[in-house]
């Protein structure tokens, strides 16, 4: 049975991605460092999950550290592949603190790519993202658009990811795929993103907050599709770049609607000044995803809110108390 080496196991997209392959027969070793980026009881919670699950093993490392890379546990098995879906996220936070940005999407892809040269793993799968785009191109963005002027530290962290890929691709052959992720929302998101955190403040009766007008629009895409995609993106292409996106951007304002319906209630609602490195909107072609992976998003997003809300719901006990700000 295929085994695979998957970073960013606790994360949000990774969990999901691990939990689809393990459902396929595959094996999967998850390396997560656990980090408080957020509210850690989410990750933990998806990592009982995973847990429970025959075929999963699981390491607490950083791929920042090389010396996580000398474990037996990795060191001494045979994998498929990797995906390096570890990574530090957010674009506001980077402002604050880029250097844990650099180290983690840099330094930690670096660190993949040589396990994957030493060990002679033929494919590796990069988490890239949409931010790359900045706010000099064109929607619906295409994969062959400028990405050299990234406006936050996180962008060009995942920048200096994706030409590491492509180094190692033409010194050594490895095959590479970096899929760029539009906005990911689901069951057990990332609480710091807008559907967790409107979900929670709404049902919850505390007030939202919008930073600019709520006319930002965001390419919002279903975990589920995503981790398809994810996997998908493991068959041989050599070196490729991929949107994975709904194609079907929505405004915040649109995102606030369709959430107070699933919720049942009202928001509340304080706007804030829109953040300097926030693009104004997101929107991606997936002409290419459909072509090479043939991989088409399926879930609209009234009902993947509806799914993320009924999560909530039934894990509300806890969940309220989440941080989201």
């Amino acid at each position: 049975m295929p085994r695979y080496l998957l970073t960013g196991a606790a994360g949000f997209i990774g969990a999901r991605t691990a939990e689809l392959l393990l459902e396929s027969g595959a094996e999967v070793v998850g390396v997560d460092n656990l980090s408080a980026a957020y509210d850690v009881r989410v990750k933990r919670h998806r990592l009982e999950r995973l847990a429970a699950r025959p075929g999963f093993a699981f390491e607490t490392g950083d791929i920042g550290d090389r010396a996580l890379f000398e474990r037996p546990a990795l060191r001494e098995s045979r994998f498929d592949g990797l995906l390096n879906l570890a990574a530090r996220a957010g674009v506001r936070a980077s402002v604050d603190d880029p250097w844990v940005y650099l180290a983690t999407n840099g330094t930690g892809t670096l660190n993949c790519l040589e396990f994957c040269r030493r060990q002679e793993i033929p494919k590796l799968v990069l988490a890239s993202t949409s931010s790359l785009y900045g706010t000099s191109n064109e929607v619906p963005y295409t994969e062959d658009q400028d990405t050299s002027r990234p406006i936050s530290p996180y962008a060009a962290s995942k920048a200096a990811a994706e030409a590491m890929c492509h180094a190692y691709h033409a010194l050594h052959g490895i095959d590479v795929t970096v899929l760029r992720y539009f906005t990911v929302y689901g069951p057990a998101g990332r609480p710091d993103m807008s559907v967790f955190r409107f979900t929670q403040r709404i049902r919850e009766g505390e007030p939202i907050f919008v930073y600019g007008d709520g006319s930002m629009s965001r390419d919002f895409t279903y975990v589920d599709d995503i981790a398809r995609g994810t996997i998908a993106a493991l068959r041989p292409l050599g070196y490729e770049i991929i949107n994975l996106g709904s194609d079907r951007p929505f405004t915040v304002r649109e995102l606030i609607g369709v959430v107070e319906k699933s919720v049942g209630q009202k928001a509340q609602i304080q706007y804030q000044d829109a953040h300097p490195a926030d693009v104004p909107s997101t929107w991606a072609n997936i002409e290419k995803a459909a072509r090479l992976l043939d991989w088409h998003p399926q879930v609209a997003l009234p009902d993947g809110v509806a799914r993320a809300v009924a999560w909530y719901e039934a894990e509300r006990e806890w969940a309220k108390g989440v941080n989201v700000y």
